[in-house]
């Protein structure tokens, strides 16, 4: 007699659930139940389609879970996408409504609530930057869904402004959590091939397999100065070239600036070039004190010294002029997401 398939699932927590195969489809709703209307974008783990509910006509972000080299179930990094995602809720990070199934354990879907644009499409279409008091709004609620994910010692370990999407009522939305991962104090061993390149803080460049929140708040200052630049800051083609763009503005780290640092695993078969000046002031000569005081802090060298997002929120830099917009004072750009739409194959 064949043996009944099931499907085993590590939870957030720990904990380990083994549902049979039979009874799957019974514990969720079907993707039948969805329209599959377009596709909107493609995460680390999965393609993202806009469909509408045929229950609620309500319209949502489909994520089917790519299950390639799985051979006994969901892959590990789909589960914990979703094991996180069922474990937070804040309104600066990607809601899931749901998670629905196919005819068979290789189509499991996630459900969330969908949202018109991404910051990367907008910044690729914008003749023009967003405004400084629309630039500290985008920023405060990347901020404030980075401080919910912390205090929940979540670290996203992928942020970009990609993985940054923006509502037609001007909230900011943390997306793409396939590479998330639960920290813990003392912090943890994970391996340091995470973070999009342009975005990789220099602790993982230099090899560090200890990854802290701060990996994630050195990503969002990257996402902060390409707000202001209208470009990324550091458009690397390989580690060494990131690291040279990052010394190029920051100046060469040493021991005194960066606790351990001349213990980081590359650095036995790897120098520096030689750089002393931080240069961030003359880049961004038109911000105020303030703005280039939360820059710096956030691309400390030392991860221990780095901003955290509560302190980030803090910030002087938010409450002097021009202040923070309200989001529903956030611009929307509809011609931007119908020419997305036309480009899709």
């Amino acid at each position: 007699m064949e043996e009944e398939k099931s499907l085993r699932l590590t939870t957030f927590f720990g904990q380990t659930i083994e549902i049979p195969n039979n009874q799957l489809a019974g514990l969720s709703r079907s993707i039948h139940e969805f329209d599959k209307l377009d596709r909107v974008g493609e995460g680390t783990y999965g393609i993202v389609y806009r469909a509408k509910d045929k229950i609620t006509n309500e319209i949502v972000a489909i994520k089917k879970i790519r299950m390639e080299r799985e051979k006994d179930g969901a892959p590990i990094s789909g589960i914990r996408e979703i094991s996180i995602l069922k474990n937070v809720r804040h309104e600066n990070v990607v809601h899931l409504k749901d998670v629905v199934v196919g005819r068979s354990l290789d189509s499991i879907f996630l459900v969330m609530e969908y949202c018109e644009q991404d910051l990367a499409s907008l910044l690729d279409n914008m003749p023009n930057t967003f405004s400084e008091a629309q630039i500290k709004c985008i920023t405060i609620q990347l901020f404030r869904g980075l401080a919910h994910l912390h205090q929940n010692f979540i670290v996203h370990r992928d942020l970009k402004v990609s993985n940054l999407l923006l509502t037609d009522k001007g909230f900011v939305k943390i997306a793409d959590l396939g590479l998330a991962r639960r920290c813990s104090v003392p912090a943890q061993q994970m391996t340091p091939q995470v973070v999009t390149l342009w975005y990789r803080a220099p602790e993982l460049l230099l090899q560090s397999k200890i990854q802290t929140t701060a990996i994630d708040m050195w990503a969002a200052g990257c996402i902060l100065g390409e707000l202001f630049l209208h470009k990324p800051m550091f458009p690397g083609k390989t580690e060494i070239h990131q690291l040279e763009l990052i010394v190029d503005l920051l100046g060469t780290p040493n021991d005194q600036i960066w606790n351990g640092f001349s213990d980081l695993p590359v650095l036995r078969n790897f120098s520096l070039k030689r750089q002393p000046y931080n240069n961030i002031k003359h880049v961004f000569h038109w911000l105020s004190p303030a703005g280039l005081r939360i820059l710096n802090f956030l691309f400390m060298y030392d991860p221990t010294r780095r901003a955290t997002a509560e302190e980030a929120l803090q910030s002087s830099y938010f409450k002097e002029q021009p202040l923070p917009c309200e989001p529903e004072m956030m611009p929307s750009f509809p011609q931007h997401r119908i020419r997305r739409k036309r480009n899709i194959k």
